[in-house]
């Protein structure tokens, strides 16, 4: 049996800085905070991917690394236009069978990641596609790389998945598909992964974001409840500090 150790692990996310990373969250979130959920997220998934057996371990990096970086990451600059092309080259740079995951589903687990290497190496497999709820896809993996995957494949839609597939299939590839899992896209999805996850740092996150937006008065609320860019009585004065 193939050994999910030859399989690499490439991570494509961007530098998670106010403004630029998860900004579907705003509103309700403020930059800021959706920079901290997003932070959280890029962490488990590194702490993930750290922690799963693999040939190599690469991070394709939109920005700059910063103390969220693990060690035993190899750094690549994104290249490429659109998400397509940028996943063609992150997945070409792995040299080999690899798989690429994004910063928005920090529940991955080593175990689901093991499992999909080993899966992607079984006799009669070319490449693995995991489906998102959303109709997106939290992963790809390619026993070789090709580019030539993600020509025509609208990126971030409801139809991203399905058309995903039917390119892989289009080009003659064996494709295994792999569990379904929700992606963070709006802060409903943020609240289900932190309650299918508890003990990762993204619920963390999220309760302590919850806690913050609480009156002195009240008990914390989810903030996908409130209004956005309610104020609670003690933020006020505080505008723009990230909060711990």
């Amino acid at each position: 049996m193939a050994a999910a150790d030859e399989v690499a692990l490439v991570v494509i996310s961007k530098a998670p800085l106010p403004g630029r990373c998860k900004t579907r969250l705003c509103p309700p979130c403020e930059p800021v905070e959706a920079a901290r959920l997003g932070e959280a997220a890029l962490r488990d998934t590194l702490a993930a991917v750290a922690h799963t057996p693999a040939r190599r371990r690469l991070l394709a990096l939109d920005g700059q690394p910063g103390p969220w970086l693990r060690p035993g990451f190899e750094i690549r600059a994104q290249r490429g236009g659109d998400l397509g092309e940028r996943l063609g080259h992150a997945l070409g740079a792995a040299r080999g069978a690899a798989l690429v995951v994004g910063m928005d589903t920090p529940q991955l687990t080593p175990a689901l990641l093991a499992a999909a290497g080993r899966r992607l190496l079984e006799p009669g497999v070319d490449a693995v596609l995991g489906p998102a709820l959303d109709g997106g896809y939290w992963t790809i993996g390619l026993r070789r790389p090709d580019p030539r995957v993600f020509e025509g494949v609208p990126m971030s839609t409801a139809r991203t998945g399905d058309m995903q597939l039917r390119r892989l299939r289009a080009l003659g590839l064996r494709v295994a598909i792999l569990p379904t899992l929700r992606d963070v896209d709006t802060m409903d999805d943020a609240l289900s992964v932190a309650r299918e996850a508890p003990g990762t740092r993204f619920a963390l996150a999220v309760r302590e974001l919850s806690a913050d937006h609480a009156t002195d008065d009240e008990q914390p609320v989810p903030i996908a409840r409130r209004a956005p860019r309610l104020e609670s009585p003690h933020r006020r004065g505080r505008a723009g500090q990230l909060r711990r």
